[in-house]
């Protein structure tokens, strides 16, 4: 399958996207009650997708909607699925308490007091995870929210509509219906794992009942397959 990478906001622009795109993924079978055995034989050859809902953030880019609404998001999914698309794409990892969340990088970064620190998603807890940026308890104020740019500079990750950070679990109770997923398992390129860890990550993640499978380890993505039937994987 081919991959052109545009805006979100430039898709309906698109000369190749069906005059409602959207429609077609109700003959993919990627729904509730469908039996997806026969999915692949049926998937439109043309698929789009929101990268992180609505967009990845480039915070250094001149393009202001790069910055527009924060990546990975509830508001971002739902902001995508304003427009005529078949899938939003996501990152999922897995908490030290095994807790599958969204996130995109490997670490998280926030500043105390001048200092700066750097934590492993994986090796946080779930509350510690949604301690970071905004916070949905009015009056209650998260840890200051950071990221490091492609070269290495550490920047604040501010956007013009921001969000909390969110649960796999919360995505699908919170995201327009309408849209399919697409959800990337994260891992650490840098890191070897062991058989039963990845076992672990994948299960907690097919305790929320998940719809596309993607990943670019290639262990994770053979043992998705041994491990269910229903869900395509991508990888």
């Amino acid at each position: 399958m081919a991959l052109k990478a545009v805006h979100v906001s430039d898709v309906s622009n698109l000369d190749q996207v069906p005059e409602s795109a959207s429609s077609q993924r109700y003959s993919t079978g990627f729904y509730k009650g469908v039996d997806l055995g026969r999915v692949a034989s049926r998937i439109p050859k043309f698929l789009v997708i929101g990268h992180r809902g609505n967009g990845m953030n480039g915070l250094e880019s001149s393009d202001r909607r790069m910055r527009a609404i924060k990546e990975n998001s509830i508001t971002s999914f739902n902001a995508a699925a304003r427009y005529p698309l078949d899938f939003v794409e996501f990152d999922v990892q897995v908490t030290k308490d095994g807790f599958p969340v969204i996130f995109h990088d490997d670490f998280i970064l926030t500043e105390d007091q001048g200092t700066l620190s750097e934590k492993r998603i994986t090796d946080l807890r779930l509350t510690e995870f949604l301690g970071y940026g905004p916070q949905r308890e009015a009056g209650k104020e998260g840890k200051p929210w950071l990221r490091k740019n492609k070269d290495g500079e550490i920047v604040r990750w501010d956007v013009e509509e921001d969000d909390s950070l969110c649960t796999l679990q919360e995505v699908f109770k919170k995201v327009e219906p309408s849209i399919g997923f697409n959800i990337e398992i994260k891992f650490d390129n840098d890191n070897v794992y062991q058989e039963d860890h990845l076992i672990g990550v994948i299960q907690s993640i097919l305790q929320v009942v998940p719809i596309v499978f993607s990943t670019f380890q290639p262990d994770a993505s053979i043992l998705v397959k041994k491990l269910q039937k229903t869900y395509p994987v991508f990888s």
